[in-house]
């Protein structure tokens, strides 16, 4: 995902005239980055169902997932997401076509404006929160994908032993979709390191019955949020980064365009 730098500077020019129009009431208390370590439970197991625990625990555990409040990233440096994870709502900026959505994933109910005006037509408008939500699906899973592993739907399956580096073994497994998500005939393999049990590489097969990858990627650069390991700002600069946790939000993040810190 490339942003041109002509496209760039007509949005920093427009953004800066809906930053001066609109106040900033963030209300926001962020949390600090933990300095600690992964807990390792034994071998890593071949058995999808132990695996997943081992992960999870490895990345701070259900407890910590659960707790959760708020949590902001930036994705391919393109566009900027908010997550309220209890409430189940997402704020999306987009620098790219000048576009923000609002949008509560269980009621499918939001909001969108483009170029500082919000988009009132009935049609455009349900357009605009179907893309909202696809645009979540697909930028969540590459910050959240562990935690995903044990969807309904989702189908695990030992590969074989493989390697990171000359130095790190991994074991490798497969993810399928059974009728589940945007994109069900997708595939991904994973690569779970045997010694501290997290994802550091991840290859993606737009078929299931595909046997050559499409693309590699790695996981990498971990760092503890209030409790909760997460991989951002990668080495190949793709992917999640500018990764921020909060233990509170105002309510207008969810339900205005009123501008938002992301730095």
């Amino acid at each position: 995902i490339l942003l041109y730098i002509a496209i760039m500077n007509k949005y920093l020019i427009l953004y800066a005239v809906v930053m001066l129009t609109f106040s900033c009431q963030q209300g926001k208390k962020e949390t600090t980055i933990d300095s600690q370590s992964p807990q390792v439970i034994g071998a890593l197991s071949k058995d999808p169902a132990i695996m997943t625990t081992q992960v999870l625990t490895a990345m701070g555990g259900a407890k910590n997932w659960e707790e959760l409040k708020f949590v902001s990233w930036t994705f391919f440096g393109s566009r900027h997401l908010i997550w309220d994870k209890l409430n189940n709502r997402v704020r999306i900026d987009s620098p790219r076509d000048s576009s923000i959505y609002v949008l509560n994933m269980t009621t499918g109910d939001g909001r969108f404006w483009k170029d500082g005006n919000e988009v009132l037509d009935k049609t455009v408008h349900q357009e605009k929160m179907e893309k909202a939500k696809n645009i979540w699906i697909n930028d969540m899973y590459w910050l959240f994908m562990p935690f995903k592993m044990t969807d309904p739907g989702v189908e695990l399956l030992y590969v074989r032993e493989d390697s990171i580096d000359s130095k790190q073994n991994c074991s490798l497994f497969s993810m399928t979709f059974d009728n589940v998500g945007n994109t069900p005939e997708n595939k991904y393999e994973i690569c779970i390191d045997h010694n501290d049990h997290l994802i550091k590489k991840w290859s993606f097969y737009e078929k299931s019955s595909d046997t050559v990858a499409y693309a590699t990627w790695p996981w990498d650069n971990y760092k503890f949020y209030n409790g909760l390991l997460l991989s951002g700002e990668r080495s190949d600069k793709k992917g999640p980064s500018n990764i921020k946790v909060y233990d509170d939000l105002e309510d207008s993040v969810f339900n205005s365009i009123e501008c938002f810190s992301y730095y």
